[in-house]
């Protein structure tokens, strides 16, 4: 895969929630809404996709506190799309 897109991969250890902050951390904010162990065919559809769209209009300390929104604009923008 790195070969292909030129993109460095990194593959985390099995038990080690420490190498991947960044999906524990979304873990921990999704539980915000339907605990761990939540059936969420018990949740509507548009309720799912509300949670998500909460999520994903947060801004994040890894994208420099700007949203995920704000974040893929810049690229596209510099590239004239």
């Amino acid at each position: 895969m790195t070969l292909a897109t030129d993109v460095e991969v990194y593959f985390c250890d099995p038990r080690s929630p420490w190498q991947r902050g960044s999906n524990e951390n979304t873990n921990q904010l999704l539980r915000q809404y339907p605990p761990r162990g939540t059936d969420l065919s018990l949740h509507s559809q548009a309720k799912l996709s509300a949670i998500a769209r909460q999520l994903n209009e947060r801004p994040s300390k890894t994208l420099l506190y700007q949203t995920l929104a704000e974040r893929s604009v810049e690229p596209a923008a510099k590239s004239g799309h």
